[in-house]
């Protein structure tokens, strides 16, 4: 017997009934007030214009409740824009590239390990199959003190490498927005784990004999994160000083960060850190509008300090030999997953359009009171954003991302990129992703980018960014002389 009614799952694309509803409850005040302007319009058309004089001169003003509405009207304009945010502008950034000479491939990294290692095959081999699963490539670097058998971390060494990367960025800011020096009103630097004394900021301030009334910061162990960190710092700072220029530059050095023992877990690192670092221009003057490449919408921070695991998951500490290490917890994964949660809980109701909004709101009331086990939806962030940066900070991290938000390959493409050309660069990955998605010509104007990093404490920050212009394809960059090798294939596991 034939179904008296068709098969609506094969007849009906079920996308477009989606996008149906997303168009109407995203457009629910204009299509609403369309039809009502169309009424008024057709009522006031009707009328004749001696209908419409009658009724202008039967309204009695007189000049003080003209005054009294004027006066109002100019007062709560001067109260609105008063109190209405400082935009901030991202003029431009750069990304250092390293030289080729840092360069360590697996052969290299893994004869290394042997030498330094001897002593304890099995962290040998707990490495190479780390690093086989990595998802890093051949030409990321480190600096040149780890290159030598056994590595030389010494504190010159690493003062060494934190003038190569931070004065190569600055340099390379200076020359594509024509900065000067003098014009830096706020400096902050962030680097987690490296902290001399004088600061890094002290070290800036000298080389470029920056201006005596400088706001200098300096942002030490706080982890991947801690580029959002500084932006959200230089965004309150520029609310608060007018026509100001900010600089920030995001790094990690690693020379006295590289860990010589035996301990798994703090084995773990060494396989994923690598060189890199990125300087940053933000401004809150009007006059850089124009050339600006975005504007900062929303930053949002989730810190999980107050328990106790999620505070241990990343922990500086000493093994049973004395030696000093970054130990990452198994549990790691688990409490990413809490952080990021709570981050886009804060972050959704900002950015999602009303329709998601909607939808989840429904399944969160009906799970409450019909049935508990109702599967929660899921909100569709790509609605919200065009562009996706999620901290390069490991394979994993990046493939639960995209397995929660439902991201497409596309979407985290210049994520794993960025982690197999330039390994985890800590709070500085976020740049090299955006300059990914640049250099292969993607950003357009009114484009949104959503940036999301993960550090030690726990924390999950995110910053939002609309693109002010269609931005051209760079010419120069760390991805300029190998973007057109861009994306790869790169394979669950790299046989060494």
């Amino acid at each position: 017997m034939p179904p008296i009614l068709p098969d609506f799952s094969n007849s009906v694309k079920l996308k477009y009934v989606k996008l149906g509803y997303q168009y109407l409850v995203n457009h629910i005040i204009t299509l609403t007030l369309v039809p009502i302007m169309l009424a008024v319009s057709i009522e006031v058309l009707r009328l004749g214009p001696q209908e419409i004089l009658n009724l202008w001169t039967s309204l009695h003003f007189n000049l003080i409740q003209i005054l009294c509405s004027a006066f109002l009207i100019i007062f709560i304009a001067t109260v609105y824009f008063m109190s209405k945010p400082r935009t901030i502008y991202l003029v431009d950034y750069a990304c250092f590239k390293p030289p080729v000479t840092c360069r360590v491939p697996f052969a290299t990294f893994m004869e290394h390990s042997r030498l330094i290692l001897k002593n304890n095959p099995k962290s040998v081999e707990f490495q190479m199959r780390i690093l086989e699963r990595s998802g890093l490539g051949e030409e990321t670097c480190l600096p040149p003190a780890i290159h030598y058998i056994p590595p030389k971390p010494t504190m010159e060494a690493a003062r060494g490498e934190a003038e190569l990367v931070i004065f190569s960025a600055m340099d390379s800011l200076f020359n594509k927005t024509g900065l000067k020096p003098k014009d830096i009103d706020i400096l902050i630097i962030n680097c987690s784990l490296f902290s001399p004394t004088p600061s890094l900021s002290a070290m800036v301030i000298n080389k470029y004999k920056l201006r005596s009334n400088i706001k200098s910061f300096n942002l030490s162990g706080m982890g991947c994160s801690a580029g959002l960190i500084s932006i959200d710092l230089a965004r309150d700072l520029l609310q608060v000083h007018p026509n100001s220029n900010a600089v920030v530059v995001s790094t990690e050095i690693i020379t006295p960060n590289y860990y010589q023992g035996n301990e798994r877990a703090m084995l773990l690192p060494n396989c994923l850190f690598r060189m890199g670092g990125a300087a940053i221009l933000l401004s809150n003057r009007g006059s850089e509008r124009r050339r600006a490449k975005y504007r900062l919408v929303h930053v949002v921070r989730t810190h999980k300090g107050a328990d106790d695991k999620a505070y241990r998951c990343v922990f500086e500490e000493e093994d049973k030999e004395g030696k000093v290490g970054i130990s990452l917890s198994k549990d790691l994964m688990a409490i990413a997953g809490e952080a990021l949660k709570s981050n886009i809980t804060t972050m959704g109701p900002l950015v999602l359009p009303a329709s998601e909004q909607l939808l989840f709101l429904l399944t969160l009331i009906g799970r409450k009171i019909f049935n508990p086990k109702w599967k929660p939806y899921i909100p569709d962030f790509k609605q919200a954003f065009e562009h996706f940066c999620i901290h390069a900070g490991g394979r994993a991290v990046i493939d639960e991302l995209q397995k929660n938000l439902q991201l497409s390959a596309e979407h985290v493409e210049a994520s794993r990129m960025t982690l197999h050309r330039f390994g985890n660069t800590s709070s500085s990955s976020l740049w090299y992703e955006l300059n990914y998605i640049e250099s292969k010509g993607r950003m357009k104007k009114g484009d949104r980018v959503w940036q999301i990093a993960f550090g030690s404490g726990f924390k999950c920050n995110s910053a939002v960014w609309k693109c002010n212009k269609s931005i051209k394809t760079p010419i120069d960059g760390p991805w300029a002389d190998c973007i057109d090798r861009y994306p790869v294939h790169i394979p669950e596991i790299v046989k060494l």
